[in-house]
This record gives structure tokens, C-alpha cells and sequence, in this order.
């Protein structure tokens, strides 16, 4: 393997993640930054950095040895430097939120049995949970925290509560869904971690709740499971694993939901919350 490109929150931990799958060190390698890291609202529309990471070519014999170690300082230097300029802007309350985010969902180091049984528990699609949902009668802090958060960002919308099994559901209407919603339900999912977090700080019994606005998780849910048996089925033809994009727990889920049933294709998850991933490969 010559070079691997990946995600982090910032740039010293996507070099890390890639030291550690090319096992190597830093000084034996080339870095690339390809995306800068940059903090949003809240973390809401943060973005993730990308390195690509190289391995370095051979030294040619006709290289000095300390040409080669005076080359080699400079690079490290370089990337230094920027790593440095990097990690100097980061959101406190964005890290703290995804720290807690991993202790209630799976956690970075669940082994992948743990993460198939954890599967196996929990299967319901999104109908389902929602289908004996009813207007949920206790107040709580959950509506008026969304309300504070979307006001201040400057978007009008109405927060409907239900009780759907264990669930607590907010079904979001108005003429800015499509902001809450955001790239790829990016925002919506921000909102939901900030939510889960303040409904449930201090709470020995941990409640979920589930943000929806126009029908979104259905379809995305809908969506993953057809991306899901058409990668399965590429495996399958070409014999080579397949990478799918940093999802959030629920949504790695589904996608470990629709495959579980099938014999010829297994499913896992590496990397560290938000950019954990799951792999399809060859049983």
C-alpha cells in the first residue's frame, strides 16, 4: 500500500489514523492535507479534515544520506507547522459533544462482535418505531432547547412531540426545513446529538430521541438500504471491499441491518466517531 487518505476532526488525527493502518511513523511518510478542518455553528456544518498520507520512496544511491535527512527534517517541519495551524481553532463544545455522543452510542473501541449484537437488539426500521406514536404528554426541556437553538439561528420552525415506543420523537415543520435538514441530514443530526445531550445530562436512564423533518430519516433510511445491497452486490461480483462515507451510529446501523441477513457478504466498522465508517467485504 503506497498512500491512504483519511478523515479527522482535525489534521493530527487523520495522520494518525493513517500512520496506523499503513503501521508506520511520521517520519517515514509524506502528508498531504487534501481538505482543512473548519468548526461551524455549534459543530453544526463543521467540517472534517482529509490527509493524504505517502509512503516515502527509497532514497536513490546516488543520494547522499544527509541530503536524505536534511529532506526529510524540512517535510517534517512543514506539516508541523500546519498541523499546528490546524488544531489552534477548535470548538471545545463541539469535542465534548461528540465524546458524549460516543459513550451513549457505540462507543470507539466496540469490537465488531459487540457492534453485531448491539445490531441484533435493535433492528426496527423508522416505520416501525413511529408506528404507534401518540402525542407525548410530559413536558420537557427537548422543545424549548430547539427552539432557543434554531431562533438563534434565524430560521422560523414548529417542534411537534411524540412518544414512539422508547423513543422520544419531534417531528420539525416550517418553511425552513431545508436549513435544519442541511447536507445530507448533516445538520439535522447536529441538532439531534446537542438534544440527546441536554435531555438527557444527569439522567441515570438514557431516553433517544429522533429529529424528523419532511419524512427525511425515512428516506434516507430507504436510500442507505438500497446503497447497502448495491455495494454488497460489487463486492460480491469484483471479490474487493468496499468503503462507505463516515456515517453516525444509526445510520451505520442500518446499513449493518440490511446486510446481516446475507451469507456471502459480512459488515464492520473502523475509525473513531464522527468519521467511523463501515466496510463491506467478502465473508
Amino acid at each position: 500500500m503506497e498512500f491512504v487518505e483519511k478523515w479527522g476532526t482535525d489534521v493530527d488525527t487523520a495522520v494518525d489514523l493513517a500512520l496506523d493502518e499503513l503501521k508506520t511513523t511520521r517520519d517515514k511518510v509524506d502528508i498531504e492535507i487534501l481538505e482543512e478542518p473548519s468548526r461551524g455553528f455549534f459543530g453544526i456544518g463543521s467540517k472534517l479534515a482529509l490527509v493524504r498520507v505517502k509512503m516515502k520512496q527509497e532514497p536513490k544511491k546516488s543520494e547522499s544520506k544527509k541530503a536524505v535527512q536534511k529532506k526529510s527534517e524540512k517535510n517534517n517541519r512543514k506539516s508541523s507547522i500546519k498541523d499546528i495551524d490546524k488544531t489552534e481553532d477548535k470548538s471545545h463544545f463541539t469535542n465534548e459533544i461528540l465524546q458524549d455522543d460516543n459513550k451513549i452510542n457505540d462507543g470507539v473501541d466496540n469490537t465488531k462482535k459487540e457492534e453485531k449484537s448491539q445490531i441484533n437488539k435493535d433492528t426496527s426500521s423508522l416505520d416501525t418505531i413511529l408506528a404507534d406514536k401518540v402525542p407525548y404528554p410530559e413536558e420537557n426541556i427537548a422543545v424549548p432547547f430547539l427552539k432557543d437553538v434554531t431562533e438563534k439561528m434565524g430560521i422560523e420552525l414548529e417542534f411537534t412531540p411524540y412518544k414512539a415506543n422508547d423513543y422520544l420523537f419531534i417531528d420539525i415543520s416550517g418553511k425552513d426545513t431545508g436549513t435544519i435538514i442541511g447536507k445530507r441530514g448533516q445538520t439535522l443530526d447536529s441538532i439531534q446529538y446537542l438534544t440527546n445531550l441536554v435531555l438527557n445530562k444527569n439522567k441515570e436512564e438514557y431516553q433517544r430521541v429522533i429529529l424528523d423533518a419532511e419524512n427525511y430519516r425515512t428516506k434516507r433510511e430507504k436510500t442507505l438500504e438500497q446503497l447497502a445491497h448495491r455495494l454488497a452486490g460489487k463486492v460480491i461480483r469484483t471479490g474487493r471491499t468496499q468503503k462507505l462515507e463516515p456515517m453516525n451510529p444509526y445510520e451505520r446501523k442500518i446499513i449493518h441491518t440490511a446486510l446481516q441477513d446475507d451469507s456471502r457478504v459480512t459488515t464492520r466498522s473502523e475509525g473513531k466517531d464522527p468519521y467511523r465508517r463501515v466496510i463491506v467485504e467478502l465473508k
